[in-house]
């Protein structure tokens, strides 16, 4: 049988994020690594490698397609109750110990994974899309910075047919790839792991790339919203988490911040699960330094209105939610607040008409 490397290369293509070296090496630009490749070898993702001078890339197939709310991304400030459908291939530049993707991000290192690749074509998936009523495209479940090349030729197809974009994705990028990205991402989501480089060396990667990506996003003007899984013992002290959340604001005070709960997972069982008394004083760190939109996730019905979006001027309740559900939307057709007219950074419909899911389920094709 086949070994799963063996598998994916015949799922590539030559790629588009690179330069060439002398000697037939090439430079991967798709991820803050920007992996110097020798003919033959393979970059830190384990994906994307050198053949004959050449940069072969993933393209034509998913790990994993799902249809979830919006929410669950997590994009509060984008078509609240909107049908977002996801997709993934393999492979991730980070290996955190308590990824909750590991099957699918870890799949080339991590031999208890399962996870194997599903021919597809573009047009495959964007009719899938159309016809479960999507509203949104996310490339999820992966890091799909590393898979950029296939993610931007789906996201053609979804352009041509109207829907929106989106990437989810641990933020570790380059210029170059921002810019090949730029012209077809309306939604970015990125996971600011830590505040503190050692912690992020610890994870497989550095923090100045994350934090570099996240200044350019928001000047590019792609939308941009900011998760934290707060891990006890890991990142959750109050210095680490003071100058995180200043950073955020010194960036934009309307960059929603989503603070969300830690469970034992994958290789990180040691730490206790985040408590509801944890995420609240994160949360409120966040609204000390500024931010106008903080978010404590992953425990609905337990933090109270840290789960609704209000107008940061008049305090207007503007979308209720519990969990992934909406259970009020109040924003005007112009997404402003309906009381004083504060304009409500976002991405937002006309109306909300209404939901149709609060939960993810697998597509029927």
């Amino acid at each position: 049988m086949a070994r799963l490397s063996e598998i994916l290369e015949r799922y590539t293509v030559p790629g588009e994020l690179y330069e060439k070296l002398d000697n037939n090496r090439v430079r991967c630009l798709a991820c803050g690594h920007r992996c110097p490749i020798p003919d033959g070898a393979l970059g830190v993702c384990k994906v994307r490698f050198n053949r004959g001078g050449v940069l072969r890339v993933p393209f034509g197939y998913v790990a994993g397609a799902q249809c979830d709310p919006v929410e669950k991304k997590p994009f509060f400030h984008a078509r609240p109750g909107a049908l977002a459908f996801s997709f993934g291939m393999l492979g991730c530049d980070l290996h955190c110990s308590y990824c909750q993707n590991w099957v699918t991000s870890q799949a080339l290192r991590d031999p208890g994974s399962v996870s194997s690749p599903l021919k597809a074509t573009a047009e495959e998936l964007i009719a899938i899309a159309r016809s479960q009523g999507a509203e949104i495209v996310v490339s999820t479940y992966n890091e799909p910075l590393i898979t950029s090349e296939w993610v931007v030729t789906v996201f053609k197809e979804a352009r041509k047919t109207g829907l929106i974009t989106g990437y989810v994705s641990n933020g570790n990028g380059t210029p170059e790839v921002l810019e090949y990205l730029c012209p077809w991402v309306d939604l970015y989501k990125v996971d600011l792991k830590s505040f503190n480089d050692r912690h992020y060396r610890k994870l497989g990667g550095r923090l100045q790339p994350i934090l570099d990506t996240i200044r350019s996003l928001h000047r590019m003007g792609i939308w941009l919203e900011i998760v934290t899984l707060l891990v006890p013992g890991f990142n959750d002290s109050p210095e680490e988490l003071s100058d995180l959340t200043s950073f955020i604001a010194g960036i934009s005070p309307d960059i929603p911040w989503h603070v969300t709960a830690f469970h034992k997972d994958y290789k990180m069982v040691d730490p206790e699960d985040t408590t509801v008394d944890d995420l609240l004083k994160a949360a409120e760190t966040g609204r000390q330094k500024g931010l106008n939109y903080v978010y404590a996730g992953n425990l609905p019905g337990k933090v109270g209105e840290w789960e609704n979006t209000y107008c940061p001027i008049c305090r207007e309740l503007l979308v209720e939610r519990y969990g992934y559900r909406i259970l009020d939307y109040r924003l005007t057709r112009e997404g402003t607040c309906p009381s004083c007219s504060t304009a409500i950074p976002g991405r937002w419909a006309e109306a909300f008409h209404h939901q149709i899911t609060a939960h993810p389920y697998s597509p029927a094709c």
